[in-house]
């Protein structure tokens, strides 16, 4: 069994006194008793983290947590990545869909650390954490993930760069 699967229901109590708040909107009742995907993903990453730093040799407290601990627990989920990176000595490196399979290794995709990064940044300011001193913004993350898009981008052929919107033409006046 995983060691920092969310085993343990209340694996962030021992962390630090930094309290749960509530997010969600109170407009509406059946709103706030039912989270969201994106709220119950959030809690469960977050639920993750808090079970890493338990097992964590020595085990280390929320608020000891730097850039440097969030970067080994993204070394750590790389082992259970399903998308295959191609090396730079693969004859498919730079290939979206290689016609063959080959010996490179899965890891997390990049659109997948992102948005784990970004729930977890999330959930630890609503966990009482301040954002000056949230881990999971630190410079070190922010070039960790820029690294590995540049290189997932190069290995598998595959753009990442923001797309440009369309500017709407001026409309010319047929009346002149």
């Amino acid at each position: 069994m995983d060691p920092y699967s969310e085993s343990n229901n209340n694996s962030h109590q021992d962390f630090s006194s930094l309290t749960t708040v509530a997010s969600g909107s109170s407009s509406s009742p059946a709103v706030a008793s039912t989270p969201s995907r994106y709220e119950n993903q959030k809690r469960r990453d977050w639920n993750t983290f808090c079970q890493y730093l338990k097992n964590h040799h020595p085990p280390l407290l929320l608020s000891q947590c730097s850039g440097a601990n969030v970067l080994e627990f993204l070394y750590y989920l790389d082992q259970f990545g399903k998308t295959k990176v191609h090396t730079l000595i693969c004859p498919f490196y730079g290939h979206p869909n290689p016609p063959a399979p080959c010996p490179c290794p899965l890891r997390q995709a990049w659109g997948s650390l992102d948005a784990l990064i970004g729930r977890l940044r999330a959930a630890y300011e609503e966990n009482g954490g301040s954002p000056e001193a949230n881990p999971f913004g630190a410079r070190a993350v922010k070039l960790y993930l820029r690294e590995i898009r540049d290189l997932q981008s190069k290995a598998r052929g595959v753009s990442y760069e923001k797309k440009k919107r369309k500017r709407l033409a001026p409309q010319q006046d047929d009346n002149t």
